[in-house]
């Protein structure tokens, strides 16, 4: 019963039209009213106290630096180094997306901004080239999916927080995982357009290609300054997002000059409403994993599985399908923040590793960001591109299956993920 007022409250709030942080606040006073635990203060305690956190300023700052990269200058020229190491080859365009989308992950940590800036700067380039524009926009967005893998990562980063896993941890487990991604993209590309007649342009003489990497040193440099602190212990995930912050400000003012003084009020404004709404949500979010908790859901969870729980492959499964299904109808942020605390705890009972559980968990909530109805980084591509919503989910099918199977793939075998894992954890 207890389940069911949380779940169908939530579900009842959603389908009214309520805002999703506001849904997770009724469907929390809905549980406080059935354990007849009412109280104002508590909840506004848990929202207060749900948004307090040090690990959880990262956010904003990640947040921030998407903004100022994209501004800047350091997303462009990126795609420009890209397009002229791979942009020769049948296909290339297809190519330049995945690896510039890679490339953007490493610097943002956000589907919806890589997505958006590579919407704008390779989708037009794509449909002159001759390439349907469905398709192209499908890998787009296929390829936003990456952002929340490959760390610096937003997605781990609240999944670090409210599951109690070492965020560093699982920055360094998601680098491989992330590049599998990446690899699933471009043999699904290759497949795709061998059979379309495309011209591509001619191959970049070593001189221009040098001077494109010459151009992007400083933009390529900041993934490495981050992966060589955390590794290194020179800092803490919260403290390289504002190393990434300043940094990314530092070259886009400095260095590019794309940045004048006087772009900088819209900038942090950008940043700071985006920001806002992400914390709301954890803050919000808070609550019902506080009454989660008090209401002893995990346990009822864990008795539901229990059919599983002999079989780390086939619960691994199970929970899979399970996020898939919720993907389906709920933005990423959400349904980090709803399941995690009602998985852990089976993940913890049944013996598997939390930071290989997360990484999986983080990679499923992002694939669910390309899946229809809701599909954040599908309105985001057909928004920019001016293209359709249905147009864009057609296109974006056989990339989609594709990472479900690469998903798939490392749920069967675990040391894909463990492995790398440990080698870049020392």
């Amino acid at each position: 019963m207890t389940i069911l007022v949380f779940v169908g409250s939530l579900l009842l709030a959603m389908a009214m039209g309520i805002p999703i942080a506001f849904a997770l606040l009724a469907s929390g006073v809905a549980l406080m009213w059935h354990l007849d635990l009412f109280d104002a203060q508590i909840l506004a305690q848990n929202v207060i106290g749900g948004a307090d956190s040090f690990p959880l300023l990262a956010v904003p700052f990640f947040m921030l630096a998407g903004e100022i990269m994209n501004v800047g200058g350091l997303s462009k020229r990126i795609v420009d180094f890209a397009l002229a190491v791979v942009g020769h080859v049948k296909g290339g365009l297809g190519y330049v997306t995945i690896m510039a989308g890679c490339l953007l992950s490493a610097l943002s940590g956000s589907a919806v901004a890589d997505a958006a800036a590579l919407t704008a700067l390779l989708l037009p380039m794509m449909v002159k080239a001759g390439h349907d524009k469905p398709r192209a926009a499908g890998l787009i967005a296929a390829t936003g999916v990456i952002g929340p893998v490959i760390p610096p990562s937003i997605g781990l980063v609240i999944f670090g927080v409210a599951a109690n896993v070492s965020i560093s941890k699982l920055f360094l487990a998601a680098i491989v995982p992330g590049l599998l991604i990446g690899a699933a993209l471009w043999l699904t590309w290759a497949w795709l357009v061998r059979r379309e007649k495309i011209v591509p342009p001619p191959r970049k003489s070593s001189a221009e290609i040098f001077a494109t990497f010459r151009k992007a040193t400083w933009a390529l440099m900041l993934p490495v300054i981050i992966l060589v602190g955390l590794r290194m212990g020179v800092f803490t995930p919260t403290e390289a997002a504002v190393v990434a912050a300043v940094y990314a400000l530092f070259v886009s003012t400095v260095i590019y000059r794309e940045i004048t003084w006087r772009d900088l009020y819209g900038i942090f404004v950008s940043a700071a409403k985006t920001s806002a709404i992400v914390m709301f949500l954890i803050a919000a979010a808070m609550v019902s994993a506080w009454l989660i908790t008090v209401a002893d859901l995990p346990s009822k969870i864990v008795g539901l599985l229990e059919p599983f729980m002999g079989n780390q492959i086939l619960l691994m499964v199970a929970i899979m399908v399970i996020v898939m299904v919720v993907g389906t109808a709920m933005d990423m942020t959400p349904t980090i923040l709803i399941l995690t605390p009602v998985l852990m705890p089976v993940v913890k009972a049944a013996g598997i590793d939390p930071v290989y559980f997360g990484v999986l968990f983080i990679i499923n909530n992002s694939i669910g960001l390309v899946t229809p109805p809701v599909g954040t980084v599908l309105n985001v591509v057909a928004g920019v591109g001016k293209i359709s919503m249905d147009d864009v989910t057609r296109g974006v099918v056989p990339f989609m299956i594709a990472e479900f199977a690469i998903l798939f793939v490392m749920v069967a075998f675990p040391q894909l993920v463990i492995a790398p894992a440990r080698w870049f954890g020392g």
